[in-house]
C-alpha cells in the first residue's frame, strides 16, 4: 500500500469537496442579479480547465502508459467513456422526468415536484461526486502531477454545479442551514469514491491508462455536452470575448500547474 498516494487522494477529494461546497455557499450571500452575472464566468473558466486537463494531461499520460502499439485501446476507452456518460445522463434526465410524471395526465402539485427534484439532485450529486473521486484516485495512482491537475479541473466544475444544487434545494423549501449541510455531505462522497478507486485500481495497474481515458472522457463530455451549449446562449461580442478569455484562463491555470509540478 502506497500511503503517500492514498493521503494525496484523501486530501484532494476532501479539499475539493469542501472548497466547491464552501464557494457555492458564499455565492448565496450575493444577490440574485450578481449571482446570475458571475455564474457564466465560472462556467467559462471550468470549461477551459476541464478540456485542458483532459487533452493536455490525462490523454497524453494514458497514451504514454500503453505505448505506441496499443493506442487504439485508448481511443476505444475514450469513445466508450463518452458513450457511457451520455447514457448515464439520459438515465438521470429520464428519472427526473419520470418522478415528475412528465407524461402523465395527473401531474402532482408544484410542491411535490420540487421536493422530488431536490432529493433527486442530492442522490445524483452524491453518486456523481463519488465517481469523481474514483477518477481522481486513478489520476493520482498514475502520477502526482496528473492527480493534482485532475482534482483542480473537477473542483472548477463542481463550484457552479453545487451552486445550482443549492438553488434547487432552496427552491424546494429546504431551510438554508439544512440545504448547506446536505450539499456539503454530497460533496464529500468524493472521499468514498477516492478510497474505492484507490483499493480497486491499485492491484490492476495495467488498467490505469484505460481508467485515465475514461476520466478524460468524463471531463470532455461535461465540457462539450453540458457547459459549452449554455455558453452559446450568449452571443453578444463583449460576452463572447469574455468567454474566450476565461476559457483561456482555465487552460492556462492547468498548463501552469502541470509545468510547476512537472
Amino acid at each position: 500500500m502506497n500511503v503517500h498516494t492514498l493521503l494525496w487522494i484523501l486530501l484532494a477529494t476532501l479539499l475539493g469537496g469542501l472548497l466547491s461546497a464552501a464557494l457555492a455557499s458564499l455565492f448565496l450571500l450575493l444577490n440574485r442579479e450578481r449571482r446570475a452575472h458571475l455564474l457564466p464566468h465560472l462556467i467559462s473558466f471550468a470549461t477551459g480547465a476541464m478540456l485542458a486537463a483532459a487533452l493536455l494531461g490525462l490523454l497524453p499520460e494514458a497514451v504514454a502508459g500503453v505505448g505506441p502499439g496499443r493506442i487504439e485501446g485508448i481511443g476505444a476507452a475514450l469513445l466508450g467513456g463518452i458513450a457511457l456518460f451520455f447514457v448515464l445522463e439520459k438515465l438521470v434526465l429520464w428519472r427526473h422526468c419520470h418522478t415528475e410524471d412528465c407524461e402523465s395526465h395527473h401531474l402532482p402539485d408544484d410542491h411535490h415536484r420540487d421536493r422530488a427534484a431536490s432529493w433527486i439532485v442530492l442522490v445524483g450529486d452524491g453518486v456523481h461526486n463519488a465517481f469523481d473521486g474514483v477518477l481522481i484516485a486513478a489520476a493520482f495512482l498514475t502520477d502526482l502531477r496528473l492527480g493534482v491537475v485532475t482534482a483542480l479541473a473537477i473542483t472548477a466544475h463542481e463550484v457552479p454545479q453545487e451552486l445550482g444544487n443549492l438553488a434547487v434545494l432552496l427552491h424546494a423549501g429546504m431551510q438554508p442551514p439544512r440545504a448547506l449541510l446536505f450539499n456539503a455531505l454530497t460533496s464529500l462522497t468524493s472521499i468514498i469514491g477516492g478510497l474505492l478507486g484507490y483499493f480497486a485500481l491499485q492491484g490492476t495497474l495495467d488498467v490505469l491508462p484505460y481508467a485515465i481515458s475514461v476520466a478524460a472522457a468524463s471531463l470532455i463530455y461535461v465540457a462539450v455536452a453540458d457547459l459549452i451549449p449554455g455558453l452559446h446562449k450568449r452571443v453578444d461580442p463583449a460576452g463572447s470575448a469574455m468567454q474566450v478569455l476565461l476559457i483561456g484562463a482555465g487552460i492556462a491555470v492547468i498548463a501552469v500547474t502541470e509545468t510547476l509540478l512537472g
